[in-house]
């Protein structure tokens, strides 16, 4: 973190080593809670397993969660027991706005869909300093508009999107929400709005504070026997109490108008959900009913109870701003870190000062962070990715025990639960911090998404990157048999394992060579191998070191759903499964190599898996007698169905699955090798005696006397899928590598079964298909994670082949490159997403004009799930800053870096 220019810590890097060594829990307060609970598994009691609508959108205002919370804006404690959001009213809606909106599943016609406009600007590692943007309409917002005008389109047509609804036209709000620590547990906020409608308007803005609802479920596992409170202590000041959190004071300012407290608990409206009598006449939606229906017996009159807000009404003129600021501490604490507690110390002069000092903090934190030699513009991409990655860490509640068998005092959960969805996760205990996704489309972790959060996340936060790799391998995640969970969906479904691909990029990017931290290898490698264990058992059932997997993460790419039962007789070998095993197997021969040279007794496994990565390559690259995946006449990897009367039937479709081979790629240094006496005599042993085995891969064979590789494609079946990658007419897009190669947009895919026609066709935008509930689509669009593992495999090849190696890029073009030159010419095809054009619009925002010309917009990046695979406009889920953040990887690349966040290329670099 520290450059060798300047050794001293800055702030925030003092913060993350305070935080690290314990000395003070800078991360105890984040933006942790969710932005969408409801519709989500681990709420979900139904008897069929509907998550959508047995907890729909409508219920959220009434209804308590059982296992987390959401808001807007918000923030809470890493164990999510006292949280703070805002709740929003224009004068004009039906719903107060204390949560994102959004189409469900069914509801959208490409999936669940957040329909809602707002904005990750900045944020630190340790959350020192946040600020969010939330653009609000001044007029009804159209929630019925929106999911008529859905249910009525189909796959084939767009997304209807806030924007089509022309309810910006006549003028929104910004709401731009910003916190500061003065110290771990001294949460500053200030809440700017600004009109930008046509006229003067009204908003009335509440701040929220409550209390997670754990004491109706009887669970005793949260140091919950007691119920918290919250109670007024003066006009502006609220007392709050938590058995576990201990005693805290939250102060409102009021000195730009009046804000009276509203108190009420955080529990279920029984009488208007279910028609049964309520517990209190204080419940969840109180001010919702207070504000909205003029309902004023809906608040508490006393000043208590577990949920509070300060009203704030708010009339501007056009262009005009104001800003509230409330202030959140423990109450063993003086506001300010000094003795007094007079309101002028909690909202005085020195409020405003640690606001700029965060924020200048903040500043002074990526400018040593990111590389010196990016642009403005590079810089505020690179900025932004790493906000959202940080406001997508989510509080991720979900013990598989309790919710199969329920809680006491409450309905018990259908009998068919017990066989149902996760039934064989019991172990499963989840209340912890977890990098997610997308806090509304995917407010749950997806383990393979998780090992490219980390990599991006490595280069501000090393530690939390470490920790969460850490955390999907130990017991209570992990499952005894050795896989890690997918996600709530399905916990069984298959990743790709990705997992120690990510444990070596952060542990090569985390200090210097001399210092790395071999404890956190060794333990994920311990791990690891009882999760390559479960792969060799379950997903090679022949034993012939051809797998399968299903739809390792790639939803729609093949030609039915790869996780289900064939629809004729046979078993499908994967080219994407078997090179991911590839790909993992020498991942852990390099990490073995790298705990061997302190521990011999590594050498062992070291051994292990170079045998068993031959092997695969061997089964992989054989062709004839009904064996291999490669296809000798198109030069590509195919999918394979092989029948019961040992014929085979390859599925000639041109996509990332024929291009992971490319990832299974390590350059040993022979000397440092030899350095390994055990480990370098069996592999010379089995070079000399298996020359059957040692010819499928290039090993020892070209690339200078010092440097030794193993890799799936020879240099012949390299070349033949490199052809095949840049070629514009197949794999190469203006902005990345497409998932399906192009030709297919004027030769699909077909493939006819007993009547039933299966097609693959090029689709580069949103997914045409209802497989995997048609969020994703693999079918054409780019995709950041993949493109990311192209790049960073090209400069291992590069590595090994050196500048000798040169190809045409594009193809055709009689341009020749080496293999370097080529991951960084692809690393600004995908950067270019993201930057302003000629025209000044940047291609991830598509036509929209607003967002290329408007000043209040134009700055605002948005970090999709994918993108289209020729105009290069975001696609899927809006906010999937996760594994897009990797883009600011990827603008290092640019500048020539060899390490840029990742780990290099020989087991020793």
């Amino acid at each position: 973190m520290t450059s060798q220019a300047d050794e001293r810590e800055v702030a925030e890097e003092r913060r993350l080593r305070e935080d690290r060594e314990r000395i003070a829990n800078w991360k105890r307060w984040g933006p942790y809670l969710s932005e969408r609970q409801w519709g989500t598994v681990r709420e979900d009691y139904s008897p069929n397993g509907d998550c959508w609508d047995y907890f729909p959108h409508d219920h959220a205002r009434s209804r308590a969660y059982r296992w987390g919370e959401d808001g807007l804006a918000g923030v809470c404690d890493r164990q999510g027991r006292l949280c703070f959001s805002l709740a929003l009213w224009n004068t004009r809606d039906a719903i107060l706005k204390e949560r994102l909106f959004g189409l469900t599943g069914p509801q959208g016609n490409h999936g669940e869909d957040v329909k809602e406009l707002y904005y990750y600007l900045d944020a630190t590692p340790t959350h020192s300093y946040l600020r969010y943007l939330y653009k609000y309409p001044q007029q009804i917002f159209p929630y019925r508009d929106i999911e008529h005008t859905a249910a009525a389109r189909t796959v084939h047509d767009p997304e209807y999107e806030l924007e089509d609804t022309g309810v910006l036209a006549t003028g929104y709000w910004d709401v731009e929400v910003e916190y500061a620590k003065a110290s771990p547990n001294n949460l500053l906020v200030e809440v700017t709005v600004t009109n930008r409608g046509l006229k003067e308007d009204t908003l009335h803005v509440l701040p929220t504070l409550w209390y997670r609802n754990t004491w109706v479920w009887g669970c005793t596992h949260e140091g919950c026997g007691l119920k918290p409170k919250l109670e007024a202590v003066g006009a502006t000041r609220v007392r709050g109490w938590h058995e576990s959190l201990g005693n805290y004071l939250w102060a409102v300012d009021e000195s730009g108008g009046k804000a009276p407290l509203l108190f009420t608990e955080n529990e279920t409206n029984t009488q208007k959900l279910f028609g049964v009598d309520n517990y209190t006449p204080y419940v969840k939606d109180a001010f919702h009913r207070y504000l909205i229906d003029g309902e004023k017996s809906a608040v508490n009159p006393k000043s208590r109870g577990t949920k509070v807000c300060s009203h704030h009404v708010v009339t501007l003129l056009p262009g005009a701003s104001t800003t509230l600021r409330s202030r959140l501490w423990q109450a063993n604490e003086p506001p300010l870190d000094q003795e007094t507690h007079t309101e002028s110390s909690v909202f005085g002069e020195a409020f405003t000062a640690i606001m700029k000092q965060r924020k200048k903090e903040a500043d002074v934190f990526y400018s040593r962070a990111l590389s010196p030699r990016l642009n403005a513009e590079q810089q505020l991409v690179a900025r932004q990715a790493m906000a959202g990655l940080v406001w997508t860490k989510q509080f991720y509640h979900y013990i598989v025990k309790d919710w199969l068998g329920g809680d006491q005092h409450q309905p018990p959960p259908p009998e068919s639960r017990r066989s149902g969805r996760n039934s064989d996760w019991g172990h499963l205990y989840n209340r912890d911090i977890i990098s997610m996704p997308d806090k509304w489309e995917y407010p749950w972790y997806a383990s393979w998404d998780l090992a490219f959060h980390v990599v991006a996340m490595a280069i501000v936060d090393t530690d939390f990157a470490k920790d969460q790799l850490l955390l999907f391998l130990r017991e209570w995640y992990m499952h005894p048999n050795g896989q890690i969970p997918a996600y709530e969906f399905a916990l069984g479904d298959v990743n790709p394992p990705v997992h120690a691909w990510a444990v070596m990029n952060v542990f090569r990017g985390s200090a210097p060579r001399g210092s790395r931290d071999t404890a956190f290898l060794a333990r994920a490698f311990n791990k690891l191998s009882l999760n390559f264990t479960w792969w060799v058992n379950r997903k090679d059932p022949d034993g012939r070191n051809l797998f399968g997997g299903g739809f390792l993460g790639l939803d729609n790419i093949g030609v039915f759903d790869r996780s289900r039962p064939l629809p004729v007789a046979g078993q499908l070998e994967q080219a994407d499964g078997t090179a991911w095993m590839a790909f993992f197997c020498v991942t852990m021969l390099d990490m073995a190599l790298v705990l061997a040279e302190k521990d011999p007794v590594y050498e062992d496994m070291a051994s292990k898996y170079f045998e068993h990565f031959i092997l695969i390559v061997d089964a992989i690259n054989s062709s004839g007698q009904g064996r291999g995946l490669w296809d000798d006449e198109d030069g590509f990897y195919y999918d394979y169905i092989r029948k019961p009367d040992g014929s085979s039937m390859p599925l000639k479709i041109r996509s990332l699955v024929g291009l992971v081979p490319l990832f299974a790629v390590l350059v040993l240094v022979r000397e440092e090798v030899k350095a390994l006496p055990g480990f370098y005599k069996r592999a010379s042993w089995l070079i000399q005696n298996r020359p059957d085995l040692a010819s499928r891969v290039t090993f020892m064979n070209e690339g200078g006397s010092d440097r030794m590789l193993l890799a799936v494609p020879t240099k012949v079946q390299l070349l033949s899928l490199l052809r095949y990658l840049l070629d514009e007419s197949e794999f190469l897009s203006p902005h990345g590598i497409r998932s399906l190669s192009k030709v297919h947009q004027n030769s699909p895919f077909v493939l006819d079964i007993e009547g039933e026609r299966h097609e693959v066709s090029y689709v580069p935008g949103e997914s045409n298909t209802y497989l995997f509930g048609g969020n994703s689509n693999w079918r054409g669009p780019i995709w950041l994670p993949m493109n990311f593992l192209i790049l960073t495999s090209l400069k291992r090849y590069y590595f090994f082949y050196g500048k000798g190696l040169q190809v045409e890029c594009p193809t055709g073009s009689g341009n020749l490159m080496n293999l370097e030159e080529v991951s960084v010419f692809l690393a600004r095809r995908l950067v270019s997403l993201f930057l302003p054009g000629p025209d000044g619009a940047r291609p991830c925002h598509g036509a929209s004009k607003q967002y290329r010309d408007d000043p209040a917009w134009r700055d605002l990046l948005l970090f999709h799930e994918f993108f289209h695979g020729e105009s290069g406009r975001g696609c899927g889920a809006s906010h999937q800053t996760g594994w897009t953040a990797l883009v600011a990887n990827c603008l290092n690349i640019t500048l020539g870096y060899s390490h840029a966040g990742l780990g290099r290329y020989s087991h020793k670099d």
